[in-house]
């Protein structure tokens, strides 16, 4: 009778989980990759996606593909309810369960509107590439609607765009929006202009990038402002519905509103029983694993992990790919019958942003970048850590192609008009 192999399930198929399971190909083990979705998303160009400069297939991959040459790796499609950590069984939507030896949660983040959770019908989050899809299409019916719209005021708030949070995915959109609504509407539209298109950024603290160095935070508010970017600070949201934003004593109309101001960790404190912080994180051990549990471990958005300084590891995906790969080789040593107390140790791969087609902002601690040669230097960064030479390509010539002309390729819209006040669903884009 054969000898049953050690088993690891790993739960997600993001940065973190995909790490973990390239790093342990060479693993006496049996692997199992468990995902609802069945592709690997770059998120960091999502937004690119949500404003038709890329297309979603060039920033996602079939998991199966890009662990097709791993022969210890199973990958399985399905939805996560819970985990019984007596029986060591990964509970599923269907009913059925998937028994592990190890375990790895990976399961990233979703979008947390800090108690408001009715603002999600008028303001979505980008973390999907359904939600990007979905905001494209909003986007891009936006200009379509104003232009039959006779009513000034009414064409005004259709043209008008509000983003609040104003980190760097949030400063990213506001400037992919302006470029996005200048090249579908210069020489294509005969009742609305360029210069109709309004973009209101809304960040309750007193800075944009607050993560960032203050000298670029300053850089980047002066370069949003000039390219026409209302930039509002210092004053919370209070209400979103269909027809705007109230925040502060300020009222924006805009009828297309798209959060980027935080996240939550996906339920894995609830699964196994025990308290998040207040994000829903799970304050795990040095070596990654959950205190009590040490056949569980916790990466990248689920996990809360402390550096030796007392700095929190920041929710990136250079730190879930660190992550995934120290619990591969935790994982390794363990089965190797080694020591595997070793504690896990971030190398931070520094801060970008980009704020329009040719200017950018990168903070690698001492070396700081900004303007058109930080732009050049984050979009070589992207493509180089693209998972296909295929899309690399693909990539490196669409963004030549807006560079040289403003002009971007996947600006389809499909399935319709959309009733004016009916907040969009993710599944309404194909």
């Amino acid at each position: 009778m054969a000898v049953r192999k050690h088993r690891i399930v790993i739960v997600g198929g993001g940065f973190g989980g995909l790490a973990a399971a390239k790093a342990l190909r060479h693993a006496d083990a049996d692997i199992v990759l468990i995902d609802r979705r069945n592709h690997h998303l770059f998120q960091p160009l999502l937004y690119q996606v949500a404003t038709a400069a890329l297309g979603p297939s060039e920033i996602a991959w079939p998991i199966r593909h890009l662990l097709r040459k791993q022969s210890n790796v199973r990958v399985l499609m399905a939805t996560i309810v819970g985990v019984d950590t007596d029986k060591q069984d990964v509970l599923l939507e269907d009913g059925s369960a998937e028994p592990y030896d190890s375990l790895v949660l990976a399961t990233g983040a979703q979008h947390a509107y800090f108690g408001h959770d009715e603002w999600e019908a008028f303001a979505p989050g980008l973390k999907t590439v359904e939600d990007a899809t979905a905001i494209r299409r909003k986007l891009l019916l936006a200009l379509e609607a104003a232009e039959r719209e006779a009513d000034p005021a009414r064409r005004r708030a259709l043209l008008t765009f509000a983003i609040i949070g104003a980190g760097p995915t949030g400063v990213e959109m506001a400037g992919a929006i302006v470029e996005l609504g200048h090249a579908s509407i210069r020489g294509q539209f005969n009742t609305i202009a360029p210069h109709d298109l309004r973009v209101v950024l809304i960040e309750g603290g007193e800075r944009v990038l607050p993560n960032f160095d203050p000298e670029l935070s300053r850089y980047t508010l002066e370069a949003l402002r000039r390219t026409g970017i209302e930039v509002e600070m210092g004053r919370m949201v209070s209400s979103i519905d269909a027809d705007g934003v109230s925040f502060g004593d300020r009222r924006v109309d805009a009828r297309t509103i798209i959060w980027a101001a935080g996240v939550a960790a996906s339920p894995v404190a609830r699964w196994l029983g025990i308290e998040g912080d207040r994000a829903g994180r799970i304050r795990v051990a040095p070596d990654l694993s959950v205190p009590g549990l040490p056949n569980i471990f916790v990466i990248g958005d689920v996990a809360s992990i402390i550096q030796a300084n007392g700095r929190p590891v920041p929710g990136v995906a250079p730190a879930a790919k660190q992550a995934g790969r120290h619990v591969a080789h935790v994982l390794r040593d363990r089965l190797a019958g080694k020591d595997a107390s070793l504690p896990f140790r971030y190398q931070h791969a520094g801060d970008l942003a980009t704020i329009g087609r040719s200017s950018a902002v990168i903070d690698f601690g001492r070396v700081k970048l900004k303007g058109w040669i930080a732009w050049w230097v984050w979009g070589f960064a992207h493509i180089y850590f693209l998972v296909e030479t295929r899309t690399r390509i693909f990539i490196t010539l669409s963004w030549l192609w807006i560079y040289l002309t403003g002009q971007r390729s996947a600006r389809l819209i499909t399935h319709g008009m959309v009733p004016e006040n009916k907040p969009l669903e993710a599944g309404d884009e194909t």
